[in-house]
């Protein structure tokens, strides 16, 4: 077997355009139906992403409201991206065999029970406050609950469309993260300053169930080879792709460049309003600003490579790469630049560092192969969330030790140098 022919393997049933295609269920569908599954995707990214990324945007207010140190807020902070990390490969490996419908409705089913008991026991009281393990503990059960979204909703996605367009459609599947964070991030510190903790956590818990009800009522499973004797799902020839070092180099990549990033989400509040002294009203909106616009970058990017066959992905990511690391060398400075510059900087290093997703994505499941692509996903979401894990741990450590310039160069620029440096070269064309 050839190289080429190793790391894009053909699916084995690609849905056509002008097909009626029929669902694993034995339900008959128009070529329409892809999109509505891509819309359930969409809502469902949304519903987690407003919870795992709007929850660091109202960090110091939740560090405030609780009485949580800065490391106590890192813990609570790290919670949910390490549910998620410890995981996601399980969920994606999982989607692969048993299907994506009862896997979202298990995670998201059990990601609105673990909200739901944050809402109603694990809020600040008058003078009372649970303990920072306590509200870590479940935040950490959420995140391995709700992590199911990642793989099983792009795996969907993968199923559901033609090879030439799936990489616009993982990117706006992909897009749904800024999206629900910028909502988030929107909503998220308004409700916590104005009417407290429990409504912050009330709103996701809605947020989550009407995702797992949408899931209920309308997914079905893409039309993916099954066995003539069972039918259930076909086994595969192809390799696995956790026996690949070319999709584990990409997948790698992922993590190093989910360090800018989540130096971003996590203390980006701390830093621009105790550093740069940017008021609650301004850090909201530079937040915002970054989620639109990085959501906006991902759909872009899938729908460029789209349109020229797929090709130049891991170009476009290293270009990202490179660009992160100029960007955060800017905000390093920033003691020497006047706060307009630097919140520019900072916001165009905060989208450009969530911007890659959608490229990398698409990337990392066309080189597994649809049957497969719930395992590779579920590898680069364990990667992706392995460094929204351990960002909000190692900025305190280094902020001990140093100062926000080497926060900005040693967990921002040089993780983003070394992507561009590992990150595999494009594969000859013919």
């Amino acid at each position: 077997m050839s190289q080429q022919t190793q790391e894009r393997p053909q699916p084995t049933l690609p849905p056509k355009d002008e097909d009626v295609v029929i669902g694993r269920t034995g339900k008959k569908h128009s070529s329409r139906y892809r999109w509505g599954i891509l819309g359930i995707g969409i809502f469902a990214q949304a519903a987690f992403s407003a919870a795992f990324q709007g929850i660091p945007t109202s960090g110091s207010i939740l560090a405030a409201a609780y009485g949580y140190s800065l490391s106590e807020l890192g813990l609570v902070l790290a919670a949910v991206t390490a549910g998620i990390f410890i995981t996601d490969v399980f969920w994606g490996i999982l989607s692969d065999r048993i299907g994506e419908r009862m896997v979202l409705i298990v995670g998201l089913g059990g990601t609105t029970a673990t909200l739901a008991y944050v809402t109603a026991f694990l809020v600040p009281s008058g003078d009372l406050a649970p303990a920072a393990w306590a509200l870590a503990a479940v935040l950490f059960l959420s995140g391995a609950l709700g992590g199911c979204v990642n793989g099983a909703s792009g795996r969907a996605v993968m199923g559901w469309f033609p090879a030439n367009k799936r990489g616009f459609a993982i990117s706006l599947r992909v897009a749904a993260v800024p999206l629900g964070g910028a909502l988030g991030a929107a909503i998220l510190p308004s409700l916590a300053l104005g009417a407290g903790f429990r409504w912050v956590f009330a709103f996701l818990t809605v947020f989550m169930l009407a995702a797992t009800i949408a899931v209920v009522l309308w997914l079905d499973e893409p039309p993916i080879a099954r066995t003539k004797a069972s039918g259930g799902i076909a086994a595969t020839t192809t390799i696995s792709p956790l026996r690949r070092w070319d999709i584990w180099r990409v997948a790698i990549t992922a993590f190093l460049l989910d360090l800018p990033q989540f130096t971003v989400l996590t203390f980006g509040t701390v830093f621009l309003t105790a550093e740069i002294g940017l008021p609650i009203e301004g850090v909201v909106v530079a937040l915002v600003v970054v989620q639109v616009l990085a959501a906006a970058s991902r759909v872009w990017s899938g729908r460029w490579t789209d349109n020229r066959g797929g090709r130049y992905r891991r170009t476009l990511v290293r270009g990202y790469s490179w660009a992160i690391a100029a960007a955060f060398v800017g905000v390093a400075g920033y003691a020497f630049a006047p706060t307009w510059l630097v919140v520019v900087l900072f916001v165009t290093a905060g989208f450009l560092a969530c911007g890659w997703h959608g490229v990398h994505y698409a990337e990392i499941a066309t080189m597994a192969g649809a049957e497969r692509s719930g395992t590779a996903l579920g590898l680069e979401n364990t990667m992706v969330f392995g460094g929204a894990f351990v960002t909000p741990l190692l900025i305190p450590v280094v902020l001990s030790a140093s100062s926000w310039p080497v926060v900005m160069l040693v967990v921002g620029a040089v993780p983003a140098v070394i992507s561009a440096l590992m990150m595999p070269r494009e594969l000859p064309v013919g």
